[in-house]
């Protein structure tokens, strides 16, 4: 076979983790790239293992990237503001996912360059000595799990950079065979996450360092996946092209019961992890870093230097983390007046950094089916209020230039104090029909009125491309704002989290769905129950900025099906993540994506437009992959049928 070539890339920016004293907190020397001989001494295994950390800031919180996971799923389409990158995700007729536009080039650029410092540690570190083992399996995690996102991303993918598989490349090459899938997992995932599993530690060497814990999780998805993967129920095709069959022997069915396996080890020995009491404890931005987040990719308001970024502007590049501006829309358009007649307007909402609000660009939004059916039970369940912005509340006082006005004059020429309600979304259908038509006060946005209501209103089936509800948990938070807006136009300085203890019990559930032999008391249901019992108790009404002390949690289990089935597994999922990044990866593992997310309903991009549109998927078996980055095709040597052969077929 000949070889065709691929530039690899060593090292990559360097990020510390911050801990709560002094201690603990790894050490930073800022540099672009690596020298081969920088690995050869004990400060810089730990300048490398400090590197595989701050990786995770160019993939997560990267809104390109962030875009390719949700576009085009049940859970979100493109918003009114979009271009290309988000209309050909969404295969409804706009655009069609090409080898440019896929922008799946964000994981490639920044886990190769990863992997070969992982390898490079793992190489040197025997030559160096006195590295213990367990710092070794914080390079073995990172290096299998960027290999488990690669191959559900891309199918088989290169375990040799040019120096040999799985080996340190010191020369930048041009070479490069794609292996496949089995391959992926069998020689590079499983090995690295068992051994990860044996040597890290319960609690992490640093504040944010992996543990036991998330190499568990990582290992039970993997089996999980892979289990998929070789059951193939729809005959989706994978590339390059083999047999679905397992290196080792096994079937199936024996990986999802290791999955399961694994995943209730990591239940039954949590470490220091838990579950949060409350589902709004989980991502409420004071609450940052806590104990149910496994891993993330952090970020600072403290300091530029560690931070990696400006704090007080960002343009949207990496490591940037700017995800939470794309599901959200320009609510500074909203306009409310000085006098009682309802003119001489003001921005009564103005952009602010604060987690309901934040940097607006309209680049995604939640299908009205995400917003009716995932999340049908708004009264019981924590999860709505927990996940959207649905009350968007005035903040003019924080203005310098209007600071001093009073109040304003809003629907039905109502007054309403800064703090409260200019815009709600309803969480029902109101019985009284909203008036979207009224001339009288009309909105500048096309939202509607009700009888006696100070505030504008849109209800479930109105909500369009150009205003919806607003990604809460994904808001930024600043503590340096003092009494103004802050600095709205920076990317966010919270951490982007990326593996939850929840999730254990997901993987689990849904190894037990797959078949899997269960333990008592650890039945698909019974695993669902614990994460819904917890978004039944409430401790605060996000979006009635109101204190709530209830507990729906008896109600909730009632309500679980006494068979719990794939489809609601992947619903309860969508609950607890929503707009996260899990999505598209749950509906290829599962091969549920257009059975899921074949149509949805949105109105359309228009100030004023409340008329649901039907709008219909394309989603064809090549899709299941995503094809490989142009800009990496480019930089080969080859024939085009060369290039070709290297190829996602379809793309």
């Amino acid at each position: 076979m000949k070889r065709i070539h691929i530039k690899t890339f060593i090292g990559a920016a360097l990020l510390s983790m911050f801990s709560v004293g002094c201690t603990d907190i790894l050490d930073e020397q800022p540099r672009s790239n690596y020298e081969p001989s920088y690995f050869s001494s004990v400060n810089g295994i730990n300048g490398g293992i400090t590197s595989l950390y701050a990786h995770l800031r160019f993939i997560y919180g990267q809104g390109y990237y962030f875009n390719t996971t949700l576009t085009g799923t049940d859970e979100v389409t493109y918003g009114k503001d979009a271009d290309q990158n988000f209309k050909d995700m969404d295969l409804s007729g706009v655009g069609q996912i090409t080898p440019a536009s896929s922008r799946a080039d964000v994981l490639w650029r920044a886990a190769y360059p990863n992997i070969n410092t992982a390898s490079g540690i793992l190489e040197n570190a025997l030559l160096v000595g006195g590295i213990s083992d367990a710092l070794l399996a914080e390079a073995r995690f990172f290096r299998a799990f960027d290999y488990f996102l690669l191959v559900q991303t891309f199918g088989g993918v290169p375990l040799d950079l040019g120096a040999g598989e799985l080996k340190f490349n010191t020369n930048p090459t041009r070479t490069s065979v794609r292996n496949t899938v089995p391959e992926v997992y069998t020689k590079a995932i499983f090995p690295d996450l068992l051994q990860a599993v044996i040597d890290l530690p319960e609690q992490g060497r640093v504040v944010g360092g992996v543990t036991k814990t998330v190499a568990r999780l990582q290992l039970a998805k993997a089996y999980l996946t892979y289990g998929w993967w070789l059951e193939n129920p729809r005959n989706i095709p994978t590339y390059p092209e083999t047999a679905r069959t397992d290196p080792d022997g096994h079937n199936a069915q024996w990986y999802f019961q290791q999955a399961y396996d694994v995943a209730i080890a990591g239940i039954n020995n949590p470490g220091k992890f838990i579950l949060m009491p409350t589902y709004y404890d989980v991502n409420v931005a004071v609450n940052d870093r806590n104990a149910e987040i496994l891993l993330y990719a952090d970020h600072t308001e403290t300091s530029e230097f560690y931070n990696g970024a400006s704090l007080t502007w960002s343009n949207g590049t990496a490591p940037d983390n700017f995800a939470g501006w794309f599901m959200t829309w320009n609510y500074t358009d909203l306009r409310s007046g000085k006098l009682p007649d309802g003119t001489d307007q003001i921005s009564s909402i103005q952009r602010e950094a604060s987690q309901p609000l934040g940097r607006p660009w309209t680049r995604m939004s939640p299908t009205i089916g995400a917003i009716v059916n995932t999340f049908a039970d708004k009264t019981n369940d924590s999860r709505y209020d927990g996940t959207f912005t649905t009350v968007y509340r005035g903040n003019w006082s924080k203005a310098a230039g209007t600071a001093a006005i009073p109040l304003v004059y809003n629907a039905n020429n109502l007054q309403v104090l800064s703090g409260q309600p200019i815009l709600t979304f309803l969480n029902e259908e109101p019985a009284t029909a909203i008036n979207y038509s009224n001339t009288t006060y009309k909105s500048n946005i096309g939202a509607g009125v009700l009888p006696g209501r100070a505030d504008y209103v849109i209800s479930p089936s109105g909500v369009s491309r150009i205003v919806f509800p607003g990604l809460w948990k994904l808001g930024p938070y600043r503590t340096d704002s003092g009494t103004g807006l802050g600095q709205p136009n920076a990317a966010s300085t919270r951490p982007f989290n990326i593996a939850k203890f929840s999730e254990l019990y997901f993987v689990a559930a849904e190894a037990a769905v797959k078949g899997a032999t269960v333990q008592a008391g650890k039945s698909a249901r019974d695993l669902i129950n614990v994460i819904r019992a917890r978004a039944g108790k409430w401790r605060w009404d996000n979006n009635g900025n109101v204190a709530k002390m209830v507990d729906n949690s008896a109600a909730m289990v009632a309500a679980t099906p006494a068979t719990v089935d794939l489809d609601y597994v992947l619903a309860e999922r969508s609950r607890e993540y929503y707009g996260e990044g899990y999505r598209w990866y749950d509906l290829i593992r599962t091969q549920k994506w257009n059975d899921i997310a074949g149509s949805y309903r949105i109105c359309g991009p228009a100030k004023g437009d409340h008329t649901p549109i039907t709008f219909t998927r394309t989603i064809l078996p090549y899709h299941y992959l995503r094809p490989i980055p142009q800009v990496q095709l480019d930089a080969m040597d080859g024939t085009a049928e060369e290039k070709a052969a290297y190829q996602n077929p379809g793309y």
